[in-house]
């Protein structure tokens, strides 16, 4: 049974064999999470395991992780193998086949044969995709074998002879597998079953009762690493009953050798043990150089006899018994007598204390009547007695209570220093404050003072200058000129700039649709992209530009010192700075060519579904017939965006003329076809300039031929022909090669 328990927002589920409908023997499995023997470890694994698994599938759980932080659920991943196995169907071959009953003598050689085949896993042709893919992704970290299993051809027919070992194997009649099996059966284990050596040696192709291969009439093997008859090894059988009592009759076995190595080891640990005091005794031994050393018999005979010397003579002495009682009463007296001496000597450090108390009032007192008799000091005094009527009112001063009110009158100064502190410290933080926003509002006229108080005569005597040069009203005439030119301007050169990237936007859309009527592969045409540049430089120049004209359609100030630094930062670095002018030349050409702010590549795209096929980000990796018929693609499909052409019309009244210059020289003979079907397509006139080995692949494409010769350099040459005249000439002379 289960019990589910709800711990937060998650749920834990707990397997519980203590149940009345379970074996007696089965109830106590989970009693107990570490404990008892290797036996009831293995039960708890197989329930934990393969029964927690079963449970998740039977509440409808279909985990896709599954964590093992220990060896209890180990079992959880070989469950889960064949869920998933008995769910697609994906059985091993050594479970579809079997020895037929009257051959089970024959057993242990088939299974010699037939083992790894055995091992393989049957995978049907709807799942060998997905089979394939995940192994191919998934280290196994071990060996797999799997048969992809398609429609059985038609063979010879089967021998019927019994001795052949295909027939004394069975598969399994109601497996989908059946005919595979029984088809890969009789064409690769055609092994001829030989009762004797004779006609082992004589078969082209043999197998002996002991396990003897023989393949190819030459190649022998022989396994016997392992016993004939161990079915723990046997991967063949309908069922793996008889499989799993060998292997718990091996466990039983194991065991039982177990507890009899543990019972011989604690044998072997207690004798070892007893062996090692004995050594230590030994060599305890040998150390001792005299007799003596070992005598300890003497020694305790001698301190009895003396203890019963001493008792005697107490029992039978009077004078000796008078004597300990009167040292027992002396004992008890001088441990008085030191208690009361204690006593006299903390009362005469409790008098020296006191005393050295009233010296120290003493001297107060007197250090106290010179400072009030000092004319010096009588303003101090008359503060002092202001500070005296604030805390203690009308109070006289006592000695006896004289540090009571020294204290109440420090606390009190304390508080009215603590307070006047903080106040001073809050005036200083807002002088500094508006200090540093007037340092931030005007950094070129402030760039020497420094923000503290101890500035302070410093920025006075600058408010006393803007205050005597009426400064004021020749800023705000200064940002009125600046703000009806400078951010005009910005504003226009921002704007053009951004209509350029919405014209080339525009542009991309209009040859993407001529691309999409190109067909660049069988099913696929290309689609340019245009995405945003992430270039620092580019994204910094942008960002700067738009802090130029932040809220200049609003109702705050249009310009200010720290939008004047901006625009002069923008401006300064358009025209050079000192010693960095290549470099800022550089920059400027960079960002204001709209181009750059854009990456541009295309995608192969699927026809059918507009579904992305292939993305080209650039022509690294790609073999030069591919860059040419990508090139091809994208210069055909500008060309019908420049002339406005629609594909697949014939006839047109405007001039199209392309000159192409050299373009097919080195390119395949399969991309210059390419490319002049596009341009065949888009009924264009074309002037093509090329090396005259190129002609035989142009020559369908054109209707005159012009041959250009210059003769040592000096004398140009021009001969014209219709392609008809070209062709003529060209096969006379072939002919006249022939003769």
């Amino acid at each position: 049974r289960c019990w589910q328990v709800h711990v937060g927002r998650a749920t834990l589920y707990l397997l519980d064999s203590n149940d009345p409908a379970n074996f007696p023997t089965h109830q106590g499995i989970t009693s107990e999470l570490y404990g008892g023997g290797t036996e009831l470890r293995l039960q708890q694994e197989m329930l934990l395991g393969i029964g927690g698994w079963r449970l998740l599938s039977e509440l409808g759980i279909e985990p896709e992780v599954c964590h093992l932080n220990e060896g209890h659920a180990a079992f959880a991943v070989l469950e889960r193998a064949r869920c998933y196995q008995k769910k697609h169907d994906l059985p091993f071959a050594g479970e579809l086949l079997q020895v037929a009953e009257k051959d089970q003598a024959w057993e242990g050689a088939v299974e010699r044969v037939l083992h790894s085949f055995g091992l393989s896993l049957l995978v049907e042709t709807s799942l060998y995709a997905r089979v394939s893919r995940y192994v191919d992704k998934t280290n196994l970290r071990g060996r797999l074998v799997y048969f992809k299993v398609g429609e059985v051809r038609q063979t010879a027919g089967r021998d019927s002879d019994s001795r052949l070992l295909y027939n004394k194997v069975r598969a399994k009649p109601d497996s989908c597998f059946y005919e595979w099996l029984d088809h890969e059966l009789c064409h690769r284990f055609d092994y001829q079953c030989c009762d004797s050596m004779e006609s082992f040696q004589r078969v082209h192709k043999g197998l002996t009762i002991q396990g003897q291969v023989k393949t190819g009439g030459r190649r022998h093997e022989k396994d016997d690493r392992s016993r004939l008859d161990d079915r723990s090894r046997f991967v063949l059988g309908w069922t793996n009953t008889e499989k799993i009592q060998t292997l718990k009759h091996q466990l039983k076995q194991l065991e039982q050798q177990e507890h009899d190595l543990t019972g011989q080891a604690a044998v072997l640990e207690k004798k070892r043990q007893r062996l090692t005091t004995d050594r230590d005794n030994c060599r305890d031994l040998l150390q001792m150089d005299v007799f003596y050393a070992l005598d300890w018999q003497t020694p305790a005979r001698r301190q009895a006899e003396l203890q019963e010397e001493q008792r005697q003579m107490e029992h039978n002495s009077d004078i000796l018994l008078s004597l300990r009682s009167r040292l027992d009463d002396t004992c008890r007296l001088i441990q008085e007598k030191d208690a009361e001496r204690s006593g006299l000597q903390g009362e005469l450090g409790g008098k020296k204390n006191e005393l050295q108390s009233h010296e120290t009032d003493l001297s107060t007192m007197e250090e106290f009547r010179t400072f009030r008799t000092d004319p010096a000091r009588e303003p101090l005094i008359a503060q002092l007695a202001d500070f005296q009527h604030q805390v203690l009112a009308e109070k006289r001063l006592d000695l006896r209570t004289l540090e009571q009110d020294q204290t109440r009158m420090r606390e009190h100064l304390q508080r009215l220093i603590d307070n006047t502190e903080k106040r001073r410290k809050d005036r200083e933080n807002a002088l500094i404050k508006k200090m540093s926003a007037f340092c931030n509002n005007w950094p070129a006229e402030t760039a020497e003072l420094d923000i503290s108080v101890e500035a302070g005569p410093a920025f006075r005597q600058m408010l006393d200058t803007l205050k005597k040069e009426d400064l004021p009203r020749h800023e705000a005439r200064f940002k009125e000129l600046l703000n009806e030119g400078t951010i005009n301007s910005i504003a226009l050169f921002q704007g053009q700039l951004e209509r350029e990237c919405d014209d080339i936007e525009a542009k991309i859309q209009a040859i993407n649709r001529s691309l999409r009527e190109t067909e660049y592969n069988p099913g696929t045409y290309i689609e340019l992209r245009a995405e945003r540049t992430l270039d620092a430089d580019i994204r910094r120049f942008r960002e700067e530009l738009k802090q130029c004209l932040a809220h200049s359609l609003g109702n705050e100030e249009l310009y200010n010192e720290q939008r004047f630094m901006r625009v002069q930062e923008v401006i300064s670095r358009f025209n050079g700075r000192e010693g960095m002018v290549d470099v800022d030349r550089r920059w400027t050409a960079k960002v204001t060519d709209v181009r750059n702010w854009f990456i541009f590549s295309a995608m192969e795209r699927w026809r059918e579904d507009d579904s992305e096929k292939e993305y080209y980000s650039g022509s690294a990796g790609k073999s030069g017939g591919q860059k040419e018929k990508l090139a091809y693609t994208i210069l055909a499909s500008a060309l019908a965006y420049q002339f406005g052409l629609e594909w697949g019309e014939v006839k047109s009244r405007s001039f199209r003329f392309v000159v192409i210059d050299e373009a097919f020289g080195r390119g395949s003979d399969e991309s210059t076809r390419y490319g002049l079907e596009l341009f065949k397509r888009l009924n264009l006139q074309l002037l093509i300039v090329t090396p005259l080995q190129k002609i035989h692949v142009i020559e369908n494409y054109i209707r005159s031929v012009h041959f250009i010769h210059n003769v040592d350099g000096r004398d140009s040459q021009i001969r014209n022909l219709t392609i008809e005249e070209y062709r003529e000439e060209k096969k006379k002379r072939i002919e006249k090669s022939h003769e």
